[in-house]
């Protein structure tokens, strides 16, 4: 090889994916936001996706199939003659929705609006707080829809649902995710001291996830929490999800569970919008 001679040119970029991808993103803004949550994400996703399926096969394995022979056993009342493993498992595929929603968007949010944060450095950038939001919401989106596929694959494995039922289950999953996670980005963009992430999860997470509907029927506690229960956004996900997997699904309540959900979620994002342009300054 002549050392002289003058260095080969490179070889034109072969058209591919990578391509489309980055004009869109040129043209899409809070794609670019979207991309480097997922980048982020390359560092951890296999530890996600085994918790996504052995959480719930424990729990689905202990709770219902375990504990749940007990119950039926017993034919408590409560359930209507409805076999407790098919009773938890569509609470526990709304519950997961909203603890990927607490996961991913409030200590990422509150972290990412510090100094060196994601958030100011693409602030810095032409995308607008609208965009950031934008970009950080679909990739909580995208989590809790992932976290919901692997969580239904587990439904399908135990003959809680068919193809079909866990097909309709996803939109209800999204929908919780996002009900939690745009008013909890609204809500962390501004907050000022992590322990006040840490007491959303042990006073708010923890109460819902525990009082929701999603272990045992709403109907067994007083009247007065029932009314309380009645309008959290988990039981409302929880009472969507298990109509789809115990086939009693009405028209009028599963409308009124999803618009109150869509609302929820619409109306985070409004209040996400303006905290993020009043954090962002722009």
């Amino acid at each position: 090889m002549n050392p002289t001679a003058a260095p080969a040119p490179a070889p034109a970029a072969r058209p591919g994916r990578a391509a489309p991808l980055d004009a869109l993103a040129a043209r899409v803004p809070a794609l670019r936001a979207f991309g480097y949550w997922m980048r982020r994400y390359r560092r951890t996703w296999r530890g996600s996706v085994v918790i996504s399926v052995v959480n719930p096969l424990l729990f689905l394995l202990a709770m219902g199939a375990g504990l749940g022979r007990l119950v039926d056993a017993n034919q408590s009342a409560h359930l209507a003659g409805t076999p407790y493993l098919d009773f938890l498992a569509p609470g526990l595929l709304a519950a997961s929705a909203m603890q990927n929603a607490f996961v991913e968007a409030a200590y990422p949010v509150f972290l990412a609006t510090r100094g060196r944060g994601a958030y100011p450095a693409a602030a810095a950038t032409p995308m607008r707080p609208g965009d950031i939001l934008a970009g950080h919401l679909l990739f909580v989106a995208f989590r809790v829809l992932t976290s919901g596929v692997l969580f239904v694959l587990v439904l399908l494995a135990f003959g809680v649902v068919g193809p079909g039922t866990g097909l309709l289950l996803l939109p209800p999953v999204l929908l919780t995710g996002l009900a939690f996670a745009a008013p909890l980005a609204a809500w962390a963009v501004g907050v000022d001291r992590p322990g006040r992430i840490n007491g959303s999860y042990r006073f708010v997470a923890m109460p819902l996830y525990m009082f929701s509907g999603t272990f045992f029927a709403v109907d067994q506690l007083p009247g007065w929490l029932q009314a309380v229960v009645g309008v959290t956004p988990l039981h409302q996900g929880t009472e969507l999800t298990r109509s789809l997997v115990l086939g009693t699904a009405q028209p009028g309540a599963t409308a009124a569970h999803t618009a109150y959900l869509l609302a929820l979620a619409v109306g985070g994002i409004l209040l996400a919008r303006r905290g993020y342009r009043r954090r962002l300054h722009r």
